[in-house]
């Protein structure tokens, strides 16, 4: 019976014509698995099924999952991340075998604000460090999975050495917009998106200058999410990221306060968003 399988012309780049028949043709992909997003039973069978491939510096390693729940892609992730979440995935599926394929070389993120956590540098010499806020933002009625993004220092442009904080302008020049009404939701920002697997928050993807995407900002170690927080974003399809400078909004213990605060910084002009789609739920 053959598979209901789907890979992806950037998977099948990655892997190679040789292997992409190979899986489509039944000799490499699993007749039954569990989700890489979900985390429920799949088979390949009788419901549609996506190829993910889960990219490090040096070795790659292929997952399956429902396609309702993430499209066939390639998914940027550090090797820690590799050997740890995905591995566990990959890991858990009946039957399916680990692909260890070249990686490719590291593309680097566009110029703006890189990857970090709240308690980790970004990179070597890099002053300002990302954190983020997980937290259900009502839009109205509906309550939208939301991100609040908040350096804890300046963000300048490459380069520069003013000091002066340029980080809402960097997120606007790559699309994000002023919001002026918490309840109005924003538009969704084409080729950036929000990767939650194993209901823990990896990553925040943007697009990459060679096709695909990459990392804007990676989580050194997974974020947990509450189900809340997660069937909100499933529901949707989507995650609503704000943005503001540092020192306007701060940690909320509670989702009331950082509401509180949000609209605080609104009435400002200090607040950018953009609804990013879900990869995962």
């Amino acid at each position: 019976m053959p598979r209901m399988l789907d890979v992806s012309d950037e998977v099948r780049s990655e892997i190679g014509d040789d292997e992409a028949d190979r899986l489509l043709g039944g000799d490499r992909a699993p007749d039954s698995y569990e989700c890489t997003s979900c985390r429920t039973p799949g088979d390949t069978h009788v419901e549609p099924t996506s190829t993910v491939l889960f990219v490090g510096d040096e070795t790659a390693v292929l997952a399956f999952a429902h396609a309702r729940c993430i499209p066939s892609q390639v998914v940027p992730v550090s090797e820690e991340q590799l050997a740890g979440a995905v591995r566990s995935i990959s890991q858990s599926q009946t039957g399916a075998p680990d692909l260890a394929v070249p990686a490719p070389a590291p593309t680097s993120p566009a110029p703006a604000p890189a990857a970090g956590s709240v308690t980790q540098p970004t990179a070597p010499g890099q002053a300002a460090i990302l954190g983020i806020t997980c937290g259900l933002v009502l839009h109205g009625k509906v309550g939208h999975a939301s991100l609040v993004v908040e350096p804890t220092g300046p963000v300048g442009r490459p380069g520069s050495t003013s000091g002066e904080d340029e980080f809402l302008d960097l997120l606007q020049d790559a699309g994000f917009q002023p919001v002026t009404d918490l309840d109005e939701t924003p538009e969704q920002l084409p080729g950036w998106s929000v990767l939650v697997a194993m209901g823990k928050l990896h990553a925040i993807l943007q697009p990459a200058a060679a096709g695909g995407s990459t990392g804007w900002w990676q989580a050194h170690q997974p974020l947990q999410v509450t189900d809340a927080w997660r069937m909100a974003a499933s529901q949707l399809s989507e995650v609503t990221m704000y943005a503001v400078p540092a020192g306007m909004v701060g940690r909320q213990p509670r989702e009331d306060l950082l509401r509180q605060a949000l609209e605080r910084a609104v009435a400002l002009g200090q607040v950018v968003a953009a609804s990013l789609p879900l990869a995962g739920t």
